[in-house]
């Protein structure tokens, strides 16, 4: 090797070694495959309080995120307990109340449906339906549907309802708000949908009872499956308890959030049993991606976890903590077309934004959902 040589070598290799160690201290890759959006959401609950407990969140567009949250709550001082932060589990996580009038829980029910831009700044309000909501529990749109309705989960109602985008018109109730059952036009608890392209939907219903509910595109009662099992160790097929969420794949297969039993169960569309997932810690929510893998927020470890449909585990990232950046019960997630990941807490009582690290392996990126509609 010729002196020059040796010296430029020298040189890349210092250059290397300094950048690496600028950059490698420390650091314990909490955020796995993204970077947290510092501030975001603005907080639109104005100063003296915070978001309360974030059951859904939504990203229509990079500009257009839907955030479904249980009101604003006073902001207190940290404790120093509990992993940091503005703090108490039981407060944020809001208990099954259907009065809502415990000041301690709910002193502002206000700013319940929100609607963000990319820099987290509100945009819309839905305040003319806050008396509609009890418990908000998730936001979904129908992938098929070309004017983009909004359908609202609450379980606290026992009812599901179906907006216009803009909110100004309830066009649809699925279940009777405030009369819980187990028939063709009650719920008890109901947690989450999904669609077939011909507007047939599914519905887990979900804390009580423990079915999935098959209905037309109008609403109609279709079939019913599922019974009451022996949590947390039942491993019988089509036996549930806590049925959290639901997603369909491009072969029309369901696949069932058994939370309480720490498993998925897959279905076919007339309910027929086809497989069982064990030793998948508590799945709080489910996402069905483009690319065909299932991704599931754990609300025991605290990670997403990458799957393949024949349940086969390829990745997982996440850590547990109220910090920013952490998680605590990740109540749903979604992902819009620039590649940035949304999460709420639901036990911390916040909603984040993540955007993907430059140079993230794209396998390590929670995909888009499935399928692919509207500006989604």
């Amino acid at each position: 090797m010729t002196r020059a040589l040796s010296a430029a070598v020298a040189v890349i290799a210092l250059g290397l070694s300094a950048g690496s160690f600028a950059q490698q201290k420390g650091g314990g890759d909490e955020t796995g495959p993204y970077d947290l959006v510092a501030g975001w959401p603005q907080n639109y609950c104005g100063a003296g309080h915070i978001i309360g407990s974030t059951a859904g969140i939504w990203a229509e567009s990079p500009d257009r995120v839907y955030i479904f949250s249980r009101g604003c709550l006073p902001e207190l001082k940290p404790t120093g307990g509990g992993g940091g932060g503005n703090f108490i589990p039981e407060r944020n996580a809001s208990g099954y109340d259907l009065s809502q009038k415990d000041p301690t829980r709910h002193p502002r029910w206000d700013h319940v449906f929100n609607v963000v831009d990319r820099n987290g700044k509100l945009i819309e309000s839905w305040e003319q339906h806050n008396k509609r909501f009890v418990r908000p529990h998730r936001i979904l749109v129908n992938p098929y549907d070309p004017d983009r309705h909004v359908w609202l989960v609450d379980d606290g109602a026992h009812a599901i309802y179906k907006f216009t985008r803009d909110g100004k018109q309830l066009v649809m109730t699925v279940g009777t708000p405030m009369q819980p059952g187990n028939d063709a036009t009650h719920f008890n608890r109901p947690t989450d949908i999904a669609w077939l392209p011909d507007g047939t939907f599914f519905v887990s219903d979900g804390y009580v009872n423990t079915r999935v509910v098959k209905f037309d595109k109008d609403g109609k009662f279709i079939i019913t499956w599922g019974q009451k099992g022996n949590e947390p160790t039942e491993t019988r097929p089509s036996y549930m308890n806590t049925v959290h969420a639901i997603v369909i794949d491009k072969n029309r297969k369901i696949y069932i959030s058994d939370r309480a039993n720490s498993r998925i169960q897959v279905f076919d569309e007339n309910g027929k049993f086809l497989d069982a997932w064990p030793n998948v810690r508590r799945p709080y929510s489910l996402l069905l991606s483009e690319d065909q893998h299932l991704w599931v927020a754990d609300g025991i470890t605290q990670k997403f976890t990458k799957f393949d449909l024949a349940g086969k585990l390829l990745y997982s990232w996440g850590t547990f903590g109220a910090f920013p950046g952490g998680f605590w019960g990740v109540h749903q997630f979604h992902t819009d077309t620039e590649g940035n990941l949304y999460t709420a807490d639901v036990h911390v009582g916040r909603p984040q934004k993540f955007s993907p690290k430059k140079g993230a392996n794209p396998a390590h990126i929670i995909g888009r959902y499935f399928p692919r509609g509207g500006t989604n």
